[in-house]
């Protein structure tokens, strides 16, 4: 006997579009929380080359900062005031040089704010080309 009468069984579904949605919001978070670095644990020997040595060397102009927040520009103590004074010294410390680069060597315990003055006059005194100089630790 059979009390539920003919009825035509409705297979299971499985909708698919949430289950994408879903995957695609966690790869996007994934994407944009992920932090990108260099790959430090490798060995690299770079091969090695006869290239010609640029004929004109750029003009460096290297500043020291100290933990106390001094600052050397050229082995000439500088006090700092504003930026703008800091940006002047720069372009008279460049001597005309066409693109000078400058190096920033800062003390390890170096307050952050002291280095990003230095940055902010370079970059008025239109210098973009900033890089800093490490040392590398002994084993």
């Amino acid at each position: 006997m059979n009390l539920r009468g003919y009825r035509v069984r409705d297979e299971p579904e499985i909708n698919f579009i949430p289950l994408i949605d879903v995957l695609l919001v966690i790869l996007i978070f994934l994407m944009v929380s992920t932090t990108y670095q260099r790959i430090r644990e490798l060995q690299i020997m770079l091969p090695e080359a006869n290239a010609a040595k640029p004929e004109v060397k750029p003009t460096e102009i290297n500043i020291g900062v100290d933990a106390q927040g001094n600052y050397v520009v050229n082995k000439q103590v500088f006090r700092f005031s504003t930026v703008e004074d800091f940006a002047a010294l720069l372009q008279s410390a460049a001597q005309d040089g066409k693109d000078p680069v400058v190096i920033i060597n800062a003390d390890g315990s170096a307050s952050h704010q002291s280095v990003i003055r230095v940055m902010e006059a370079a970059r008025l005194a239109n210098m973009p080309r900033v890089t800093f100089a490490t040392r590398i630790p002994s084993s």
